[in-house]
């Protein structure tokens, strides 16, 4: 058999009551939190009674400054543990990411820099390489060939010179 659905009239029932539950919680939660800050106060915070001479006035100077050393001191240390957390979860989510094999490569930008640039990058500024591409060229000479130049003179010659047998040797000769 088919399970009874709940009528509208028992849903905004259960829905006013959750609601009402939910606020009657959150006020509980507001009332211990403000609590719980009175007493911190209380504890930490004593009242302040105001000297009326001078040196119990120094004196109380000074004791407010050591407290603040002290919490200045606390809190450095709650931050650097926190930075290396915060490292040590980034370091983390990497390998996570290496292990599932799937990275993005990131689209990289396109940078203009020069040679001398890139180099003070890779070694540091204490290193100063000026380097001139240009210098460091091999200087080449253009060879300008001088083919031989047929004379063109009378073709009738050249016919005749390649005429009969001795012309005919003469030109194998000549590729050869």
């Amino acid at each position: 058999m088919s399970e009874k659905k709940m009528t509208s009239s028992r849903r905004h029932h259960l829905k006013s009551m959750m609601l009402q539950r939910g606020q009657q919680l959150q006020e509980a939660e507001a009332k211990q939190a403000e609590v719980d800050k009175e007493r911190y106060m209380e504890e930490n915070c004593p009242s302040l009674d105001l000297p009326t001479c001078m040196q119990e006035l120094q004196d109380l100077c000074k004791k407010l400054h050591q407290q603040i050393d002290a919490v200045d001191e606390q809190r450095y240390d709650i931050e650097s543990k926190v930075t290396k957390a915060n490292k040590e979860v980034e370091d983390l989510k990497i390998k996570v990411q290496d292990l599932k094999g799937k990275f993005k490569k990131p689209a990289l930008k396109k940078v203009r820099m020069s040679a001398d640039a890139m180099l003070q990058a890779l070694l540091g500024s204490k290193h100063k390489v000026s380097m001139d591409l240009r210098a460091n060229l091999k200087q080449v000479k253009k060879e300008v060939k001088e083919e031989e130049k047929e004379s063109v003179g009378d073709w009738r010659k050249n016919i005749e010179d390649k005429a009969g047998m001795d012309g005919r040797k003469k030109m194998f000769e000549s590729e050869a």
